[in-house]
């Protein structure tokens, strides 16, 4: 294994930059999302927008990781990263707070707060999946994808539990100094996360990256490869599918089903939890933890898009059927589904991200990353749009929703075929092969694993 070969140790340690990226968006995305809801009493649509906003933007993730590559190390790419975001975020908060004395100030400061919280995340986040891909062995790269996307779900649920006993009693200080308190603690994070994990000095080989392409023509030779360019629309479809459910799940619970807010609420709970239970499946199968790998990323994607089309379709089938259908099951397959195709899709970016000429980990990371951030800002507005538009089409509920979620059906059987061009059936078979022997030169070789 090379020796700049991120260990284990390694990999949670970045693993807590994504935890940090969590915390800070729980903040911006979810808490400011119902202070100006309830106490600024703004329509609903401001905060959307908002957060529309910050996944909109994120379409210069492509010359954000086209930058990073230019240069021999990431590191400070993450940390700029991160500090615009927490910063960003102590801006949003402060815009939020002056909204209750002038309304269009404040929304003019929460534009631009947001602008910057999208353009951190991309930063940051693009930067980190590039160092990843370019870092972490290929027998590696499904546990990998695990262990980070489950820091981040963690930084976002601790997050949301600590700022909520912290905010109470709710006070507009209080507000901006949670905000603030959590981007310093972020940064902090960040800084302790990245320390060693690269030289202080580009390598030789690093530096010569510097003679990259200019940005156009590196994305242009990064968009002439086809199954980079495939990869980019699965991931699109894969991910409005997977956003279009959020905004839709919840009412068709309470009205078909009659639950109230706090079953509603405890409903997406079981769906989390399934998704964390999904990611966790793939990263320790997937990933040959314990022992055996079993599947291919290929196996695991495919599998998962499909599982979450027949999810969907039991709900569908479940709104016909009324009380009585166990919907609590079926939204907890649907979130296994949802984790498994997700982290399998994770894993696979990384090998993708890593192919081709050149040093352009970042670029292709950019492009992923801003194919879904269009497809949730897409998603976030495709959902509510089609449940009214099928609500005047159906005078049925039932059929209304049922319409709905057969949509989203659709899309992530699009997905699926799509993946399996992506992801033709030799080269799963090529992919096992060179996993069972690395696995074995690693067994031969001995155990330089460790984390650096």
């Amino acid at each position: 294994m090379k020796s700049d070969t991120l260990g284990w140790s390694s990999i949670i340690r970045l693993g807590l930059v994504q935890t940090a990226i969590g915390a800070i968006v729980v903040i911006a995305t979810s808490t400011l999302n119902r202070v100006m809801v309830v106490e600024m009493a703004l329509p609903a649509v401001v905060p959307g927008a908002l957060v529309a906003l910050h996944h909109a933007v994120q379409i210069v993730r492509p010359r954000l990781g086209h930058g990073s590559d230019g240069g021999g190390r990431r590191s400070p790419w993450i940390l700029g990263g991160m500090m615009l975001l927490a910063l960003s975020s102590v801006a949003a908060a402060v815009a939020t707070t002056m909204m209750a004395d002038n309304r269009l100030f404040g929304i003019l400061l929460a534009i631009a707060a947001f602008t910057g919280i999208g353009i951190g995340v991309g930063t940051a986040g693009t930067t980190l999946l590039a160092m990843l891909a370019k870092r972490v062995a290929p027998t590696r790269r499904a546990a990998s994808a695990t262990i980070v996307w489950i820091m981040m779900i963690a930084g976002i649920g601790i997050t949301a539990g600590i700022a909520g006993q912290m905010l109470q009693p709710f006070s507009p200080t209080r507000l901006v100094m949670v905000a603030a308190a959590v981007g310093l603690g972020a940064i902090v994070l960040t800084a302790l996360a990245l320390i060693g994990i690269e030289p202080r000095h580009a390598t030789p080989e690093a530096a010569e990256t510097k003679a990259v392409l200019p940005f156009r023509a590196a994305l242009a030779e990064v968009w002439r490869d086809q199954r980079a360019r495939n990869f980019t629309f699965f991931v699109f479809l894969s991910m409005l599918a997977y956003s279009t459910q959020d905004l839709v799940l919840e009412p068709f619970a309470g009205v078909i089903f009659g639950m109230d807010p706090g079953a509603t609420t405890k409903l997406t709970g079981i769906q989390h939890g399934g998704v964390l239970g999904g990611m966790i499946l793939v990263g320790v199968a997937g990933g040959g933890l314990f022992g055996a790998r079993l599947g291919s990323f290929r196996t695991w994607t495919i599998s998962g898009c499909l599982g979450s089309a027949a999810a969907l379709a039991m709900l569908a089938a479940g709104g016909e059927i009324g009380p009585g259908f166990p919907i609590e099951a079926a939204v907890f397959v649907l979130g296994v589904a949802n984790g498994a195709f997700a982290v399998a899709a994770i894993g696979a970016m990384m090998g993708i991200a890593s192919e081709g000429q050149g040093s352009r980990e970042g670029m292709r990371m950019g492009l992923f990353g801003a194919a879904q951030a269009v497809a949730f800002s897409v998603g976030d507005l495709l959902g509510p749009v089609s449940s009214d538009l099928a609500h005047m089409a159906f005078s049925a509920t039932a059929t209304a929703y049922a319409a709905v979620f057969l949509l989203q059906v659709c899309l992530f059987i699009a997905a699926a075929a799509l993946a399996t061009r992506v992801f033709p059936r030799e080269q799963a078979n090529n992919e096992t092969t060179d996993t069972n022997r690395t696995h074995a030169a690693v067994a031969v070789g001995g155990a330089d694993q460790g984390g650096r």
